[in-house]
């Protein structure tokens, strides 16, 4: 009888399950890969088993909280961390109980093995004052800074999450008829398009033909360049942002928390809306969340909102890796997607 060792499965897991039947993102595929990295350095270190001897069998319960606890005695992770790393584990457990019943009984117990609690992060969001701040920064009489006017009106106009800004196209603009859209890219591969007002529409039109991105020929490329015309990183976007809340908070440091992020100008747009009295099953359908206890904890933190409309909301309710073969290279595929 064949051994069914673990590594037989994760290449179908990380490379068909996930994209494909599950529709996950690459970001998340990119964490789940680099869990498994961790988890077979794990076995190699404690338990002196190499990563393409670990058999099915071999994942118990037991073991995955021995990891979990390693995680956090050797690699002193936080406990949101460690319950990421657990998340691939309890979604490779999901899949190897459809492709293999005989192995459900072990891997319902690790599906069972509970999270480790973790503090509520206090959102960090900027008011509508604060925004309008923020937006006076950037100097447009260069064309970064008239990009970087444009980035930050498409991040709250959109509430697009930094990848899906990252990856706009001009393609991804429609600035002609009645409405002005933005197509947006989301986590799942899904795709959402997102109206934007006549003000934005004209900062974008002003931009793009400022710095000649209005041309057919340039459909494909980045919305948002760097300076060799590649698309930004995370990093870029996020010291983009940084540089022009330093500014503002310099002239009104009451408008701009010391901490921000990009997913603070996703908070921000969710607040706004909030406070305009937007119904929150309607917030959840603009920020594209799965359900809308996702988006009832931005009622929470606003005290103007009237919790009574968290009640009513229910009631209406890349590169291309080489696939994985033979006893040898395992630990080479994960490193290639978990990059």
């Amino acid at each position: 009888m064949k051994a069914n060792f673990l590594s037989d499965y994760l290449t179908d897991f990380l490379l068909d399950f996930l994209p494909q039947s599950k529709g996950r993102s690459n970001n998340t595929i990119k964490s789940y890969a680099f869990a498994f990295m961790l988890f077979f350095e794990y076995m190699k270190e404690v338990k002196n088993i190499k990563a393409e001897r670990i058999k099915l069998e071999d994942v118990k319960s037991d073991l995955v909280v021995d990891y979990l606890k390693w995680l956090k005695t050797e690699r002193n992770c936080s406990n949101r961390t460690i319950n990421q790393r657990r998340a691939a584990i309890t979604s490779f457990a999901d899949f190897i109980i459809y492709k293999c019943p005989e192995f459900s009984g072990i891997y319902r117990a690790v599906i069972a093995v509970p999270q480790i609690k973790t503090e509520e992060k206090a959102i960090s969001y900027l008011s509508l004052n604060g925004i309008k701040l923020l937006l006076k920064q950037p100097n447009t009489n260069t064309k970064s800074g008239l990009r970087d006017l444009c980035l930050l009106h498409v991040m709250f106009e959109t509430a697009a999450r930094v990848q899906e800004v990252i990856d706009l196209t001009p393609s991804s603009v429609r600035l002609s008829g009645e409405i002005s859209t933005i197509l947006l890219h989301g986590k799942g591969n899904k795709v959402k398009t997102v109206p934007v007002s006549d003000d934005v529409s004209d900062i974008l039109k002003t931009y793009m033909e400022s710095v000649g991105l209005d041309g057919q020929e340039n459909l494909q490329k980045p919305l948002f360049p760097n300076k060799q015309g590649g698309k930004l990183s995370r990093n870029a976007v996020n010291n983009i942002l940084v540089k022009h809340a330093d500014a503002a908070r310099k002239i009104n440091p009451s408008l701009v928390p010391e901490k921000l992020s990009c997913h603070s100008i996703r908070h921000s747009k969710a607040m706004a809306l909030i406070e305009k009295g937007v119904e929150l099953i309607h917030i959840r359908d603009f920020l594209r969340h799965k359900s809308v206890r996702t988006t009832e904890i931005y009622a929470k933190v606003n005290p103007k909102f009237n919790f009574e409309a968290i009640k009513k909301a229910y009631e209406n309710v890349n590169e291309v890796v080489p696939r994985w073969k033979g006893d040898k290279g395992i630990m080479d595929m994960l490193r290639k997607l978990s990059k």
